[in-house]
């Protein structure tokens, strides 16, 4: 009789694990819609979820995330597979942290959706990804994605496209000890708008509220002809040929920010204007880029943006204000390739100048 009771109590337990088993996908989905449905500013949904029990990992299939009240119904973020799993080699140094990786996501940032909503309660949308992961987040990978700044109100629309982009970052979590104060890693590289290529690379600490990091990056051999859209609407100006490249080093050091980002257009022609060449010269960069600075050898056009910022109050979110920092920066120009010349204790001893300067007398 024991034996037989015995029996009932083991296939009722198998059964329920069964039973969970079976309905943990849904269980998981709704978890996640409820995280999506609470994040301040946003609205987004996720279609499923697939569990790898053996593995330790889950995948969320079709998430999307969109600014709420937003003018437009296309989604800012699209990831169609969300692979979340236990990074098994961290085990082995005694650290329990999980591992993500994104194939084929998007992110488009329509200027229009995002100004409508200047005025609205947001939460920074990264907040979204670190809780539906239960574990910390120590490796990170993107492969195929995508990433588009899209003005519709412009005639034509305006849309710069990052395509095929890989990105790889490691020890996020801190798992390997490192000497210095920046132990994190990463490395993105891009196909950009006119057949251009972007890469960028640095190091970090996301164990902060506001991260510190070292970072830089080029944007090289784009046609300037990609950038008509954008600068015949800011600047009356139109490109037949010429190339155009980025170069550009960032570094936060105790939430204080330094960096600069040159354009440089290189071997470039104009569309001439019923006004005549030299006034859409005139017109156009002076509107657009505020200052000119022509090298007749190269025949290229360059400028120097240097921006710098203290994060440590900020109240609309840590990102949108560095992105406000360097878009109100255009100041002055200079030459073309990065120079090296931004590191981390840079921005450590400005942000200790500058707080000197704030303490009252």
């Amino acid at each position: 009789m024991k034996k037989y009771r015995k029996r009932k109590i083991l296939i009722a337990i198998i059964a329920l694990l069964i039973i969970f088993r079976l309905f943990l996908p849904v269980i998981v989905k709704n978890y996640l819609n409820n995280v999506l449905a609470e994040l301040p500013g946003y609205t987004g949904a996720v279609e499923n979820v697939d569990i790898a029990l053996i593995r330790g990992a889950y995948v969320i299939k079709g998430m999307h995330l969109s600014v709420m009240d937003a003018g437009t119904e296309i989604p800012f973020i699209n990831l169609p597979e969300t692979d979340i799993s236990v990074e098994w080699k961290s085990l082995f140094k005694g650290s329990i942290v999980s591992e993500i990786i994104m194939n084929d996501p998007e992110i488009i940032y329509i200027m229009e959706d995002q100004e409508d909503t200047e005025g609205a309660v947001q939460e920074d949308w990264t907040k979204a990804l670190t809780d539906i992961v239960p574990l910390d987040i120590n490796h990170f990978e993107i492969h195929s994605g995508k990433i588009s700044l899209v003005m519709l109100s412009a005639d034509p629309n305006i849309d710069l496209t990052m395509e095929k982009v890989e990105l790889t970052a490691d020890n996020l979590s801190n798992v390997i000890a490192a000497r210095g104060t920046l132990p994190s890693t990463f490395e993105i590289n891009a196909n950009t708008f006119g057949e251009g290529t972007l890469s960028m690379n640095g190091n970090l600490n996301l164990l902060k509220e506001v991260p510190d990091m070292d970072i830089s990056f080029k944007l090289e051999n784009s046609k300037v002809t990609a950038l008509n859209d954008l600068t015949r609407h800011y600047g009356k100006l139109d490109f037949a040929s010429g190339m155009f490249n980025i170069y550009g080093e960032m570094a936060i050091a105790d939430s204080y920010l330094k960096g600069y980002v040159k354009p440089f257009i290189k071997n470039s022609e104009l569309i001439d204007s019923e006004d005549g060449f030299l006034e859409t010269v005139w017109e156009g960069f002076i509107g657009f880029f505020k200052f000119i600075l022509k090298n007749q050898k190269t025949d290229s056009v360059a400028m120097k943006v240097q921006f710098e910022g203290d994060l440590s109050n900020v109240e609309t979110g840590v990102w949108s204000t560095v992105g406000s920092i360097i878009k109100n920066a255009w100041i002055k120009a200079f030459v073309n390739n990065v120079d090296n010349s931004i590191e981390f204790q840079d921005a450590f001893q400005d942000r200790k100048d500058a707080r000197k300067t704030e303490k009252p007398n």
